[in-house]
């Protein structure tokens, strides 16, 4: 099927009878016809249009029709167009073949044969219409290659992010069934263990004290359990936005030297020691809860990964910001991995005795931004890592006018 598109006809002679006879012979309703009566007026809408076929007067003053034809043959935009060339001079004149040398496709003699031209105009007119369709179908196809290209490329990236969640899941369901089977096995174990003595009637391993060292042993293996389901609870609750932060008002400083006070005994089963310094008083509004999670995590790590070294945590205002720092001398984080231990299920792999989910500072990061504050790592592998918490010291009065606000 022939394209829609108008074919536009440019029509060049001096004598506006001989321009407004050509046009009644060439006009119609497929056709936008243009005339130029000077060979500088038909350069300008040569600049302007796109052309079908050009018909030009051989003899007009000035610039004649041979060198407007050389001018076109010239020029990137205009050199394909067709040209007929049209004369009242006598053959014997050989303008025919001047014509044709100038690059014309055809030549007219006047007067002319009204049958004869319509015949040529409608042939150019339809080459041209049919060229303009083929174009179109040819930029379709460019385009559809290119959207083609466009969703292989997508689907590619889409392939390659399901392949690393399969990863990921296959990883994550590793670490899971390991990490929940340390203190389930201690549990079957212990358990197995007191059945034995009951099957016996050995009363002695049921003293006081041994009962009190089996209970403190069940807490800890209990606690490993709900730390561990609690983290992945937390982070099915980032991912659908259900992450409760409840902020209340207490004072920073304290809750850090709380939770160093909890951590002294595991410190000193580790051989390290922690020593904490504070600021007098850190008071905002914040959950209390979710950032005692963030300091015990970062408090966790640095025993993991501090090698039995002195761990130093302070608390301090910078910048209407309340800081909390953990500083270890252990075995550091190298520059690759500092932009990856934040992610989800990752680990510091070449740590000895890197347990854990891989969760515990992705969930870290999660509350603090919650908060509006940051968290961050400066670490030289091998020199320790230092973990920046920052939280906004402005939060309890955001929150206060806002409930003002609402209130009002």
């Amino acid at each position: 099927m022939l394209s829609p598109i108008q074919a536009k006809l440019l029509i060049v002679d001096d004598l506006p009878e001989n321009l407004l006879a050509l046009e009644a012979l060439v006009k119609g309703r497929d056709r936008e016809v243009h005339q130029a009566r000077s060979a500088d007026q038909a350069l300008s809408l040569l600049l302007e249009h796109e052309f079908a076929l050009a018909i030009l007067d051989v003899q007009m003053p000035g610039m004649n029709g041979f060198e407007l034809a050389e001018l076109m043959r010239g020029m990137e935009k205009t050199k394909s167009i067709p040209i007929v060339f049209v004369s009242a001079a006598g053959r014997e004149m050989n303008y025919a073949f001047k014509g044709y040398e100038s690059g014309a496709v055809d030549f007219l003699q006047k007067p002319l044969d009204n049958h004869a031209v319509k015949s040529k105009v409608a042939v150019f007119v339809d080459l041209f219409r049919q060229r303009k369709a083929l174009d179109q179908q040819l930029q379709a196809l460019e385009r559809s290659r290119a959207e083609q290209e466009q969703l292989l490329a997508q689907l590619q990236v889409t392939r390659q992010e399901l392949e690393h969640a399969v990863r990921m899941r296959d990883d994550f369901m590793s670490i899971v069934s390991h990490e929940l089977r340390t203190p389930l096995n201690g549990l079957i174990l212990e358990t197995q263990l007191r059945k034995l003595h009951l099957a016996r009637g050995n009363t002695e391993a049921f003293t006081l004290d041994k009962m009190r060292a089996m209970v403190e042993r069940d807490e800890r293996q209990i606690n490993s359990l709900i730390r561990l389901i609690e983290d992945m609870l937390d982070v099915s609750r980032i991912r659908t936005g259900k992450l409760s932060i409840r902020p209340g008002q207490f004072d920073l400083s304290k809750l850090v030297a709380d939770q160093v006070e909890n951590f002294t005994a595991q410190a000193a089963a580790l051989d390290a020691q922690i020593d904490f310094s504070a600021q007098a008083s850190l008071v905002g509004g914040w959950d209390e809860f979710r950032i005692e999670q963030v300091v015990a995590n970062l408090l966790t790590n640095a025993l993991r990964y501090g090698m039995g070294k002195p761990i130093q945590v302070r608390t301090f205002a910078q910048h209407d910001m309340a800081c909390v720092e953990v500083r270890d001398q252990g075995i550091g984080i190298n520059a690759q991995d500092q932009q990856r231990i934040f992610q989800q299920f990752e680990r510091v792999a070449s740590a000895p005795g890197s347990a854990g989910l891989g969760l515990g500072l992705y969930i870290a990061e999660q509350i603090v931004l919650a908060h509006g504050g940051s968290l961050g790592v400066h670490s030289v592998e091998g020199q320790g890592a230092t973990f920046t918490v920052r939280l906004p010291l402005s939060s309890l009065r955001q929150e206060t006018d806002l409930q003002q606000a609402t209130s009002a």
